[in-house]
């Protein structure tokens, strides 16, 4: 599989062409869907990011999840995480080390194996033994369906018992939207899987006398969980926000 992107003519060559691992334009969507699919755990790969000219976005497969993290160019400087590179030789040796990145959540990913931008293809092709149209007069400029964009994200939530109202540690998984929670982080099967196309609302609950507490509505039950900080919290609030905006879209 190759993986390119076209940029607007005139533009200037830019030093981080000789990276093998910058993806240039490649979307947020599609570095998800690249890594999770053809990726292994550690892969990572640079893009532009659509906060500016100089800003990147650092990709990050983590198992079963693919993680963003901001990347900022200025006057020839790399600022990541804690750490400023003076030259982009610098920048690169720094992820040739294999190094360690703690996010908000508390995890920890070990970026092991950059993702080059070209990737050897096989030349083997399909014959083409039927080929009819299925519907007739439609329009090149016809509406075509949105593709829904994956937004992952994983962590470990606190959630109320539905019963017995007792607070228990989670490990919980957004895909698509399926939001998932197992009993623990190594467990394969989920306790339950809940379908957000169902899922009425998101917001902050401030009901149950707990800090950093939100609350997912469903027509049969609300489910209530709770972060490690405010700002996990608001993160994980803002990414089912927006899986709710785009059920809507349909």
């Amino acid at each position: 599989m190759s993986v390119s992107s076209t940029r607007s003519s005139g533009e200037e060559l830019d030093e981080l062409e000789s990276v093998s691992w910058y993806h240039y334009d490649l979307s947020r969507h599609a570095a998800e869907a690249l890594l999770l699919s053809n990726g292994v755990n550690g892969n990572f790969l640079l893009r532009n990011s659509n906060k500016g000219p100089d800003c990147f976005a650092l990709s990050v497969r983590a198992k079963d999840s693919v993680k963003h993290f901001h990347v900022r160019r200025q006057f020839g400087r790399y600022s990541f995480g804690f750490n400023e590179f003076p030259s982009l030789q610098d920048f690169c040796s720094h992820f040739a080390n294999q190094p360690l990145l703690g996010s908000e959540t508390g995890n920890l990913i070990v970026l092991r194996f950059p993702y080059p931008r070209q990737v050897e293809e096989p030349s083997i092709y399909e014959t083409v033994c039927v080929h009819t149209a299925m519907q007739t007069g439609r329009h090149e400029n016809d509406p075509v369906p949105n593709v829904p964009a994956l937004g992952t994200k994983e962590g470990y939530l606190v959630k109320q018992g539905f019963l017995i109202k007792s607070w228990k540690q989670r490990w919980f998984t957004l895909h698509r939207y399926e939001l998932k929670y197992f009993k623990d982080k190594m467990f394969v099967d989920p306790i339950r899987t809940l379908n957000l196309t169902e899922c009425s609302a998101v917001q902050f609950d401030y009901s149950q006398e707990r800090v950093n507490c939100f609350c997912l509505v469903f027509p049969e039950r609300t489910f209530y969980l709770c972060a490690k900080s405010g700002a996990e919290a608001d993160e994980w609030i803002k990414i089912l926000r927006w899986k709710l905006s785009q059920v809507k879209k349909g």
